[in-house]
């Protein structure tokens, strides 16, 4: 049984309404991982006697891809470089938030430890996120676009794993060197050689992203096919950037 199709009004509402929850998803994310970050390193396993190390900002942040990919695939290029820029300024408001909160006064007495510990640690992956951010999630969004044109629309799941393996490795191997070199916040143990653990983080979490964005592939392919249905947007590669609703 065919769905009536919606009028202008309520079209151009769902159109908004979706692309408000991914970029709310996509934002509140960035926050809680910048805020997270590096305060705790997780053990997820071990290869041989190489073990799986992942800093616990790092678990929510493949989530950021997938949305850009459905901004990207369903609203266009443009659309989503927004939102990576928008990313931007959440990154800066975190940082003056988490600057005015250690130099603000604070209650004689009260304990705030915790907060000073939070800040110092986020404070050195917030400065690593941020460069890390625009390099990965532009590659991301360039990578989408140029193998969307090279295939005409086709081989969803090439735009969707290539442009977020590659920029999955920009973005990791950004944060650890940054993180360590320039923020000084990695656990690094100085008895050892720096390069080897610096490697060694790079590919756990690399490793880890790199699963994550291999497994959303049946979720991208599911969310993309009902967006296009619900938003009426046929065709393969078909974007909504330009596009003008009819006044019926």
């Amino acid at each position: 049984m065919l769905m009536p199709r919606p009028d202008a009004q309520e079209l151009q509402r769902r159109r908004e309404l979706a692309f408000l929850v991914l970029a709310g998803l996509f934002l509140g994310t960035m926050g809680m991982l910048n805020i997270l970050g590096l305060t705790r390193f997780l053990q997820l396993g071990q290869i041989g006697s190489w073990p799986v190390v992942v800093a616990v900002g790092a678990l929510p942040y493949p989530v950021t891809f997938l949305c850009t990919d459905l901004i990207s695939e369903i609203w266009g290029e443009h659309r989503a470089n927004q939102l990576v820029w928008v990313g931007l300024l959440l990154n800066g408001w975190i940082v003056l938030v988490l600057w005015l909160g250690g130099v603000l006064p604070g209650l004689p007495g009260a304990p705030d430890q915790a907060f000073f510990a939070v800040q110092r640690l986020a404070f050195g992956a917030v400065v690593a996120s941020m460069a890390a951010y625009m390099a990965a999630q532009f590659t991301d969004v360039r990578l989408f676009h140029f193998w969307k044109r090279r295939t005409g629309g086709r081989a969803l799941w090439l735009r969707n794993n290539g442009s977020t393996l590659v920029s999955q490795l920009v973005d990791t191997s950004a944060v650890v060197l940054i993180s360590h070199y320039g923020a000084h916040v990695l656990p690094v143990r100085p008895e050892l050689p720096v390069l080897p653990q610096l490697g060694s983080y790079i590919a756990s979490g690399y490793l880890f992203k790199a699963v994550a964005a291999l497994l959303d592939t049946l979720p991208f392919y599911l969310l993309t096919a009902w967006l296009r249905r619900w938003l009426m947007v046929p065709g393969a590669g078909a974007e909504l950037e330009g596009e003008q609703l009819p006044l019926r």
